[in-house]
């Protein structure tokens, strides 16, 4: 089995490595804007489709891993900051509060698409307004959902988990398993 993944995420391929996959990476173009009105769970497992529905026309024989993440606070999407006003707005919107970790997967081949979604609830502790502004400066809230990481620079801010560890960094490492044992 040729297995591709369908992401540019640094964090999904060192997960996959670690497991002890081997696999390409083609990321794939896709169009990730929401629908009007979707909810968080339906939207992330439409994106991980689109997207491993396009990589794997492009390699037919291949079985192609696709995902998505997002962070949902009080049903409000948080995506990547646009710059660092507001990285500081969504992380003082997380501070002391509860938010919810939804990643859509899908696996595609000859065979058609399959999907699942995971979803994690993350509670952050309090944070102050410096260590909003120096986790900023290190440049590491810029590309993820939500502005944090928790893998990296942010673990210190969280202070609950319930649900996939591995989902909150971009990849439900379990439920992908089960899925690629089922090929």
């Amino acid at each position: 089995m040729h297995l591709i993944l369908a992401s540019s995420s640094p964090r999904r391929r060192q997960l996959l490595a670690d497991a002890g996959f081997e696999f390409s990476v083609c990321p794939p173009e896709v169009d990730e804007r929401l629908l009007p009105d979707e909810n968080p769970a339906d939207a992330v497992v439409r994106l991980a489709r689109e997207k491993a529905a396009a990589v794997a026309a492009l390699h037919p024989d291949a079985v192609v891993l696709a995902a998505d993440t997002a962070v949902v606070l009080d049903g409000a999407f948080l995506g990547k900051p646009a710059d660092v006003l507001e990285a500081a707005r969504m992380l003082r919107a997380l501070s002391g509060r509860e938010h919810e970790v939804i990643t859509g997967f899908a696996l595609a081949s000859r065979d058609g698409v399959r999907s699942d979604c995971c979803s994690t609830k993350v509670g952050f502790r309090n944070l102050d307004d410096a260590e909003i502004e120096a986790y900023i400066a290190s440049g590491e809230p810029m590309d993820k959902a939500g502005a944090y990481g928790i893998q990296s620079g942010a673990a210190h801010m969280v202070n609950t988990i319930h649900g996939s560890y591995t989902n909150v960094v971009g990849l439900p490492m379990a439920e992908v398993f089960m899925l690629l044992r089922q090929k």
